[in-house]
């Protein structure tokens, strides 16, 4: 039997700050250099590593029925919880069965290609969920600022309907360390370029690939796909080395988005997907403290996302706001007055009561009318029904929504202000008041196509926590 990439998908925060304006912000201090092309991706306040991966895997699964997956792993460096499933927000997010099982990977670059081999090479017959996704902080000023982006990639390995099957793997670690993040440190340190490219991109990545290639009887000219997470300069020398076509090289991404840290690899190998045809060679580098790599081979068939690596590419706006950007990604601490001064604990007891109905975005259908309602209640809210206990789970998610109603309010908090809050009415029925996101000044209107998404509620700062509802954003074409 068969194992593979039956599905994937992919989520980019919509801001792209402009590079060249963050280098004339800064060039007070030194004048811009290479690294001022394209953009990057970030995060709005709202969004996390969780969120991320949340949004890349309904990318991937789409319609499929999510009672057939059996795990779900989370790669990341930057997981909000230490010591809570992170993964398992992530399965009660996506309304995955309480079978699942969930695993949280960490700890290097290398976690998202690490935890897609262990998928690939377990036992046949389980269907899991591999998600990656980094939402890095940076010091203001430093390299890894422009450098790095923030995103997350999702695979779904299968033993049927692939779009790519798993010829094999091979993987070397070696204590190089080219940057770390001690678990108290809010930005990672990082060691010096040339070192880093020659003796770990040139003297590690080249040989791991020889390795597997040679292990599985081919040679680097059958690559057609090459999905390697290294900044261009090495890349172009790795592939020399190894190789392997020019054109097979799949375009790094780092000056469209950034290097979006453990999801980069399976970013990449998103976008190998999207361009192969049936029959060619991927193959798929993992870099962090040794080498990963992976080989499949395309099918041609699979379901193919919605949005997908192009999609989310596609999806960015432009963003000259160099200060915004420090806000949204915390290297800024702002005064936001008085109103921001307030207790947001959450009362757990309660919230695992009706963590469905919050995290899982349910809602109820009364059985007797069919008139959907959010929150799920003891009584049907149709003055002509008001039938007890007879309600029946409803998603609410996927649904599609129109703005009934909106306001924008600029006296309430909010780290991106304005508040923008509303009633929405759901498609097929129903209505829930709900915060939209991603919005700019004036965009909002009555009757405006809007779509739910997994975001950050509020931060409780006296407890170090935070707490998740779904929002309302735009569907923008």
């Amino acid at each position: 039997m068969s194992r593979g990439i039956a599905a994937w998908g992919a989520y980019l925060p919509r801001r792209r700050l402009v590079r060249a304006a963050a280098a004339e912000a800064l060039a007070w201090r030194a004048p811009s250099g290479a690294r001022a092309r394209g953009e990057r991706a970030y995060a709005n306040w709202d969004e996390d590593s969780i969120t991320l991966a949340v949004e890349a895997a309904r990318d991937a699964l789409g319609s499929r029925d999510r009672g057939a997956i059996d795990g779900v792993t989370l790669a990341s460096t930057t997981l909000p919880f230490a010591d809570r499933s992170n993964a398992g927000l992530v399965a009660d997010a996506l309304s995955l069965r309480d079978a699942v099982r969930t695993v949280d990977a960490t700890g290097s670059q290398r976690a998202g290609t690490g935890a897609l081999i262990d998928a690939l090479a377990s036992a046949p017959g389980r269907s899991t969920l591999v998600l990656a996704a980094d939402r890095r902080a940076t010091r203001a000023g430093s390299a890894e600022e422009l450098a790095y982006g923030d995103g997350a990639a999702a695979l779904l390995v299968a033993d049927d309907g692939l779009a790519a099957e798993y010829l094999g793997s091979h993987s070397a670690t070696a204590e190089l360390v080219d940057h770390f993040r001690a678990s108290d440190a809010a930005a990672d340190y990082v060691l010096e370029e040339r070192w880093v490219r020659t003796v770990g991109h040139l003297g590690l990545v080249p040989p791991a690939v020889a390795t597997l290639l040679a292990r599985l009887g081919l040679v680097a000219g059958d690559v057609r796909h090459f999905a390697c997470p290294l900044p261009p300069a090495s890349l172009r020398t790795v592939a020399k080395t190894i190789g392997c076509a020019e054109a097979a090289v799949v375009e790094p991404l780092d000056e469209r988005c950034g290097h979006a840290g453990a999801a980069q690899p399976l970013l990449l190998l998103g976008a190998a997907l999207e361009r192969a045809a049936a029959g060619d060679l991927i193959v798929v580098v993992g870099f962090g403290q040794g080498v990963d790599v992976l080989a499949l081979r395309a099918t041609g068939a699979g379901a193919r996302p919605a949005r997908g690596v192009a999609g989310a590419l596609a999806a960015g706006i432009a963003d000259r706001a160099y200060v915004r950007f420090l806000a949204q990604s915390g290297a800024l601490e702002m005064d936001w007055g008085l109103r921001a001064e307030r207790d947001n604990r959450t009362a757990q007891s309660a919230y695992f009561r009706r963590h469905r109905d919050v995290t899982g975005f349910v809602g109820g259908r009364c059985r007797q009318c069919g008139t959907v309602q959010y929150p799920r209640a003891g009584s049907c809210v149709n003055p002509d029904c008001r039938a007890l206990g007879a309600q029946d789970e409803v998603p609410l998610a996927g649904l599609a929504g129109t703005v009934k109603t909106f306001t924008e309010d600029w006296l309430a908090f909010t780290p991106s202000p304005p508040l923008a809050y509303g009633n929405v009415a759901l498609a097929g029925g129903g209505n829930v008041f709900i915060e939209f996101c991603d919005v700019e000044p004036g965009e909002l209107a009555v009757g405006a196509a809007v779509r739910f998404v997994f975001r950050i509620k509020d931060l409780d700062r006296l407890r170090d926590t935070r707490r998740y509802f779904w929002k309302a954003t735009p569907v923008r074409h």
